[in-house]
């Protein structure tokens, strides 16, 4: 495994989907970021777990998380770090061995790609939502602080 090639071609990945999908020229470098981020905390559970799918859900948590924290930073909507930095961690492969041996007529080995995909793509959703929810706890929480401290004063 070459952490730094990898990390480079998902950088170049999540950053070239942000010029596809038409993001804001300023934000290109933080989306390859994003794209990048998530890339490598996958590859460390991945390594870790050994476990596509729970590495997956931690690489798109990680999207979210610094997706979130992005937009707050630009003062932009969070989708547009985090659909091209969730990019990377799509199963394209998986869903296409998956109608590749459909056309084959191997069944059985499609039916294991094709659930394969199914779970990465839960697992995306799945982390993507939860970071979702830990980040709105946060902001409120945060922003029950500052009313509380304004309302003191």
């Amino acid at each position: 495994m070459n952490w730094p090639l990898e990390a480079f071609l998902s950088f170049l990945a999540a950053a070239s989907f942000g010029v596809i999908f038409n993001t804001p020229r300023r934000t290109l470098l933080s989306c390859g970021l994003v794209g990048m981020t998530g890339w490598l905390i996958y590859r460390a559970f991945e390594l870790l777990l050994e476990d596509p799918v729970q590495a997956t859900f931690a690489g798109a948590f990680g999207v979210a998380l610094v997706a979130h924290l992005l937009a707050k930073r630009f003062k932009m909507p969070m989708i547009i770090f985090s659909v091209a930095g969730i990019i990377p961690l799509v199963p394209g492969s998986k869903a296409y061995n998956a109608m590749r041996n459909i056309v084959e007529n191997n069944y059985l080995e499609a039916i294991t790609f094709a659930s394969e995909a199914l779970m990465i793509s839960g697992a995306v959703a799945m982390g993507l939502v939860f970071a979702e929810v830990l980040m709105q706890i946060v902001f409120k929480q945060m922003a029950k602080r500052v009313q509380k401290k304004i309302g003191m004063t």
